[in-house]
C-alpha cells in the first residue's frame, strides 16, 4: 500500500471515529481493560499484579465518569463487579495454598500445626482452584 492509500485510509478511520458518539468509543476502551484484566486473571499461575492494575484503570474510568457512559454503563459496572470479585478469590485461594503448604513444610514431614494432613489437602487444592467452605466432616 502506498503513502497516498495509507493516509486516506487513516483520514477514513479519523472520520469515522470523530462521527461516533464519544461514550461510545470511551465503553470500548472499558471493555478492552475489561478483556486485559480477565486475560491476566485467567493465566497458569494468574496474574495478579497485572490484573489489578488493569481492574484498577476500568474502576477509575467508570467511577469517575458516573453518569456519563450511555447505555454500556450498568454492563461495565457489573462486569467490573466481577471481575473485581474474581480477583479476591483467586487472591484468596493462592494465599490459602501457600499457608497450608507453610504449614505443612516443605518436605511434608509435618513441621507446621497440621503436619501431613496440610500437605495433602494443598495438593488437592491448587492455586487455580475454585474456593469452597471446608467439609462438615473435615
Amino acid at each position: 500500500m502506498d503513502e497516498d492509500a495509507l493516509a486516506a485510509q487513516v483520514e477514513a478511520m479519523r472520520a469515522e471515529l470523530a462521527s461516533s458518539p464519544v461514550e461510545v468509543v470511551v465503553a470500548n476502551h472499558c471493555y478492552g481493560l475489561f478483556e486485559l484484566a480477565a486475560v491476566y486473571l485467567s493465566q497458569l499461575p494468574p496474574m495478579l499484579t497485572q490484573a489489578r492494575l488493569a481492574i484498577d484503570a476500568l474502576g477509575a474510568l467508570v467511577g469517575g465518569l458516573e453518569g456519563r457512559l450511555g447505555e454500556a454503563e450498568e454492563h461495565l459496572r457489573d462486569g467490573l463487579n466481577q471481575l473485581r470479585l474474581a480477583y479476591i478469590q483467586i487472591d484468596g485461594a493462592q494465599r490459602a495454598a501457600a499457608e497450608a503448604a507453610e504449614a505443612a513444610d516443605v518436605d511434608g514431614k509435618g513441621g507446621g500445626p497440621l503436619g501431613a494432613e496440610a500437605a495433602e489437602r494443598a495438593e488437592d487444592y491448587p492455586p487455580d482452584a475454585p474456593v469452597r467452605p471446608p467439609d462438615a466432616d473435615g
